[in-house]
Formats: C-alpha cells, structure tokens, sequence
C-alpha cells in the first residue's frame, strides 16, 4: 500500500499523545499523596487503577478492533481519556482519581492495540520499522516533555499576577491544586484528538498472524504454557519496575533531600524519560552487536547498581542516578517482548495480548512498596520490591531459550583476507 503521510503523522501524534497523558502520573504522585493526605499504600493504587486498566483492557481492545475496526475503537478511547480528564479535573477526590484514571487507562490501552496495525498499513510494511522506531522516539519525547509542561503549569498558576490562559485556569482550578490543569490539557487534547480521527478515513487493515486475536481456546493453550507465563511475569516485573521508579524517585527526593517535587523533582522524572529514550536509541546498535540475553543481563545489573547509587549517594548523586535507571531500563520492554515471541512456534498476536496484560503488573508495584515504606517507616524499604523485579529480569538472561536469536554483526573478521 502506498504511504499515507497525513495518517502516518496521526498515528506518531497518537503515540505522543499516549505517553504525554500516561507518563504524568509520576511528577504529581507526591501532589497527590499531600493533597489527598493518604498513606503511601493507598496512594500506590491511584497507578495501580491506571495500569489495572491496561491488563483488562488488553485483549478485549483487540476483539473490539477485529470486530468494528481501528476508527470507532480510537474515537472511543479518546472519549474514554476525555471522560476521565474531565471528571477528575471537575471532581478532584481520591475516589474520582481512582475512576477517572482507571477510564483514562482503559482510552491507552485500546490506543496502543489499534494504532500500531495501522501504522504497519498506511505506512508500508517495508518503512513499518522506522516509522515504529519513529512512534517510540515520539513516545519518549512525550514523557519527557510531559513533567516539565507539568512544572511550568504549576509555577504559572501560583504566580502572583497571571493574565490570560492563566488567569482563566486560576479560576476553575482550586488554589491548593495547580496539578489539575494537566487534567484539563489531557482533556482538551482528548476531544481535539476525536474531532480530529473523526474527520479522517483511515484504510481497512488486514491483520497478519502477529497482530490477529486468537480464540479462547488458543488463549487457554497459551495460558497453560510455561513459557508463556514467565514472560508474562517478566512483563509485570518490568513495568512495575519502570512505574515503581518513576513514581518513587520524586517523593523520594523531596522527602530524603528537600528537593521541591513541582519543580526540580518533576525535571528529574523528566531526565528518567529522555535517558530511557536515548537508550533506546542505543540499545537498537547495542542488540545488531551482542545477543539480546546477554544485554538484557547487562542493562538489568546497570539498573540495580544505578538505583543503588540513587537510594545509598548523596543528593547530587541522585540526581544523576535516578535518571540514570531510566537509561539502563530503556531495552527491557523491547528484549523481553521479542524473546518472549521467540520462545512460541504461533499465535504470536495472541501471547502480544497476554504479555500486554501483563501491564498490569505497573499498577501492583506502586502499592506494595508504598505499604512497605508505610510498615517499616523507611523510605529505601520500598525498593526492594524493585531490586526483587529487577533480579528477575536479569534472570531472563539465563533460562530464556528462544527458537530464534537476535542476528548480530561481526565488528571483525576472525582471519583478516590475505592482499596478493
């Protein structure tokens, strides 16, 4: 099929909008636990309603698409993020956080689903892998930008003299909470977004054998697969360490070191997203090179000796070291995805949707180490939780055994051509 720019570019600015709305959750994650004046424990489920979504919302988002197509799935779940924005941003309680973040993560997850078959499609199967790097760098871009829109937001708000946009927003959004103006750009960027695909024609898009939705007997099959199950697993322990950090590091921070967590601790979460972006950037070179197993391994012990350096050093280490994780988790998701396909002969859309599920496990993590931290009165206690998902990750390295590994390039020939 011929590449259709205009909708290629839709497809990129979903990818942005996805991480923008997503990826916000860890700069106000302290807002949240003062403002509310909840325990730390509770305050981890506000990620997990969020996350819980996406592994309910998975598999089910792929039936949809299958039956109804990509255009009313995406127009759905952008109503679904504006529906969520708006009552929270209206109704600012714990239990309308809960809900509102559990629609917006339910809008994600049906994005995520329908929007890359699309892609492959309007781009042209031979440009799907740039245009899928492309939507990943977009993706990063997203959520480094997303936190410092956040700070620049709530400076602005508590600025004494505002005129404007922000005179306005001062006066719908109460004084004690400048975070909730997110909430009102994540709603208007959500019905922008429906009016938008609304008046667009998108192709109809033929799933092929990786992106198809198995029956239930397929998914019972692959439910009954070891395999299948410890990346699964993997999966769970990778977003639950990438949402466990994300959401930590900021109260961390602010509690350990005094750092404000409106302005110089979301500009960390931010550095966390653009190192895990640039990471990804390298970790394509670094997979051409090594075995994937053996940089999975490497990357994960970078990760736990980073987070080390960001609970046990200074505050000018942390600083460092917090966005440091970032960069050393970039690989993960991509490794474990791929090895995890690699391990099964078929039904490759099928064992997507059960390691999509998986998903979920970014919203178990956030309240276990907020319990432990509560239980133990130590802020570092929580993070075991991390060092325990992190090691299993490494782990990976060892007793993953796909059918087929990552083709690497030789840097140097073995026995240099002999000049006559």
């Amino acid at each position: 099929m011929k590449t259709n720019k205009f909708i290629v570019a839709l497809v990129l600015v979903t990818f942005f909008v996805v991480s923008f709305i997503t990826n916000i959750i860890g700069p106000i994650f302290p807002s949240l636990v003062t403002d509310f004046d909840i325990s730390l424990a509770l305050a981890g489920f506000l990620p997990f309603s969020f996350f819980a979504a996406y592994g309910v919302m998975s598999i089910p988002a792929g039936i949809l698409v299958d039956k109804h197509g990509e255009k009313p799935v995406i127009i759905g779940a952008f109503l679904l993020a504006f529906s969520g924005s708006l009552l929270f941003a209206l109704l600012p309680t714990f239990t309308m956080a809960m809900l509102s973040l559990f629609c917006i993560g339910m809008g994600m997850a049906m994005l995520q689903v329908a929007i890359n078959p699309l892609l492959r499609v309007v781009g042209g199967e031979e440009n799907f892998a740039f245009y899928s790097v492309s939507g990943q760098l977009l993706f990063g871009i997203a959520g480094t930008l997303s936190p410092i829109v956040f700070s620049y937001f709530v400076t602005e708000l508590n600025a004494p003299a505002a005129s404007g946009f922000t005179s306005v927003a001062q006066s719908v959004i109460p004084s004690n909470m400048p975070w909730l103006s997110m909430y009102w750009l994540f709603a208007a960027m959500s019905i922008f977004m429906v009016v938008l695909v609304s008046k667009v024609r998108l192709p109809k898009v033929s799933r092929n054998d990786e992106e198809a939705t198995g029956t239930f007997a397929v998914y019972k099959q692959l439910l009954s697969n070891k395999q299948v199950m410890l990346f699964f697993i993997a999966i769970a322990a990778y977003v639950g360490s990438e949402q466990g950090i994300a959401n930590f590091m900021s109260l961390y921070l602010q509690q350990a070191h005094g750092i404000d967590p409106l302005t110089q601790g979301a500009g960390v979460v931010s550095q966390f997203w653009l190192m895990l972006t640039i990471g990804c950037v390298l970790g394509l070179g670094l997979v051409k090179i090594l075995d994937s197993r053996i940089v999975l391994i490497l990357f994960s012990t970078a990760a736990i000796a980073a987070l080390c350096f960001a609970l046990f050093g200074s505050v000018e280490v942390a600083l460092i070291a917090f966005p440091l994780t970032g960069f050393f988790l970039s690989v993960m998701w991509s490794i474990i995805f791929s090895l995890a396909l690699n391990s099964v002969k078929a039904h490759h859309g099928s064992v997507a949707g059960i390691l999509c599920t998986g998903i979920i496990g970014g919203g178990l993590a956030s309240p276990l180490v907020g319990l432990i931290i509560d239980l133990t009165g130590n802020l570092k206690s929580g993070m075991v939780v991390v060092f325990v998902l992190l090691a299993y990750i490494c782990s990976i390295g060892f007793w993953a055994k796909p059918l087929v590994a990552n083709k690497t390039i030789k840097l140097f020939n073995k026995r240099a051509t002999p000049v006559s």
